[in-house]
């Protein structure tokens, strides 16, 4: 059975922290909705690893080429965070959710229409620019209106959405690959979006006054924007965060890339079998959402981070070395297991950088986190034909674990 969240209360108000204000209920169903906007962001995101193959087929280019689609998706996705960050803290973050998932409609019917492979990747530039906003301003929304001391659990239940969107996205992707056209996961996504946006907008009337606060902002525009990323960039531990959480990105995305694609050449599974088996990912992160208020209070942050490095260096090693594809069935439900330990622990870090700028302090984070992956997939593709899968996947199980390792004891210092 699934643990109900903890009612969301505001914060009491601090002077260090303008976005917390009178303590009022926030209606779950708020967290609920922006769970489905990330639903449709995991998915677009993850939808292309297993169509690599096909669209590699379809349009005569290599399957480091192909993998271009991730890249442009992540380099949009980290950019446009800049704006996003910002424009959240002055309109409201999650009216600018709402207005992103409206965008994000357009993009992907621009994926699914797309004539031609370079037409494709600048679709998806677009569909990476519009979903950057959904899930940081949902994080920093949440940091804003949620006590500390309640907050890793709560952003973890939210997190569901983006895993089971993770999940979805990769066997969506391999089933059409193999059984219908690699376009329909796009009309699907674009449906969604739609949907989601409305229940957005219908949300955001009901949300009470302070969860729909704004910063009063003057001046120059450009200058303010470089202002508040100044202003978390000048923290040290800011600079700790966001440099491990890119690391994070570059090494573990870098292998997960073509995971699909190393069970379909190595093994000979279907691209929709090697969909499903990603599933487990999805499932491994969820058992970490089910378990998390309980695992924090065992483990605490640095036995997150110290126990999930391990587990997704082991994890890694079964899928690239794993002498039979069975070795890959624990192993990708270890990898989403270990990778939400340290992930949502970083994100929590993250909601706390620079609470006066909470909105560009997780922008910051997730723009660090997906031009990661966009440097991650982008060496691994001019790789993958010389070295292989394998060894691709290997190196971002030992890259990962570092990560990690170096994070906690940096933390215990």
């Amino acid at each position: 059975m699934i643990e109900p969240l903890p009612e969301v209360m505001a914060p009491v108000a601090d002077a260090s922290d303008p976005s917390t204000a009178l303590p009022q209920t926030v209606p779950l169903s708020a967290i609920v909705a922006l769970s489905c906007a990330a639903f449709g962001s995991a998915i677009s995101l993850r939808v292309t690893d297993p169509l690599l193959p096909r669209l590699s087929a379809e349009f005569g280019v290599s399957l480091g080429s192909a993998s271009y689609v991730i890249t442009c998706f992540a380099v949009a996705y980290g950019i446009a965070q800049i704006f996003f960050g910002p424009v959240g803290d002055r309109f409201g973050k999650y009216l600018v959710i709402a207005w992103a998932c409206v965008a994000s409609v357009f993009a992907a019917l621009l994926c699914a229409f797309a004539p031609n492979f370079p037409l494709l990747l600048t679709a998806r530039l677009m569909a990476g620019a519009t979903a950057a906003a959904v899930i940081p301003l949902s994080m920093a929304w949440i940091g804003d209106v949620v006590a500390y001391d309640e907050r890793q659990p709560v952003l973890a239940r939210f997190l569901i959405g983006q895993i089971l969107g993770l999940s979805s996205g990769v066997f969506v992707g391999g089933f059409a690959a193999d059984h219908t056209s690699w376009r329909l996961p796009f009309f699907l996504a674009a449906a969604l979006f739609a949907v989601v946006s409305l229940v957005l907008f219908s949300a955001n009337r009901r949300l009470p006054a302070y969860a729909r606060i704004t910063r009063r902002a003057t001046g120059n525009p450009l200058a303010r924007i470089v202002t508040d990323f100044s202003h978390v960039l000048a923290k040290p531990w800011a600079r700790v965060v966001l440099i491990t959480v890119f690391l994070e990105g570059a090494f573990l995305y870098g292998a997960f890339a073509f995971i699909a694609s190393h069970l379909h050449r190595v093994y000979n599974l279907s691209l929709s079998s090697a969909g499903g088996l990603l599933v487990l990912y999805g499932a491994g992160g969820f058992l970490y959402a089910l378990a998390s208020r309980f695992l924090s209070q065992r483990l605490g942050e640095s036995g997150l981070i110290f126990g999930g490095a391990f587990v997704l260096l082991m994890s890694l090693l079964m899928i690239g070395l794993g002498p039979q594809w069975w070795w890959s069935i624990p192993g990708c439900f270890l990898t989403g297991l270990g990778f939400y330990m340290v992930h949502n622990t970083l994100q929590m870090n993250a909601t706390q950088m620079a609470p006066e700028r909470r909105g560009v302090a997780v922008s910051a984070f997730a723009s660090s986190f997906f031009l990661g992956q966009s440097v991650g997939v982008g060496l691994a593709g001019l790789l993958v034909e010389r070295i292989g899968t394998a060894t691709v996947i290997v190196v971002g199980a030992l890259g990962v674990c570092a990560v990690g390792l170096n994070f906690w004891r940096l933390q215990r210092r």
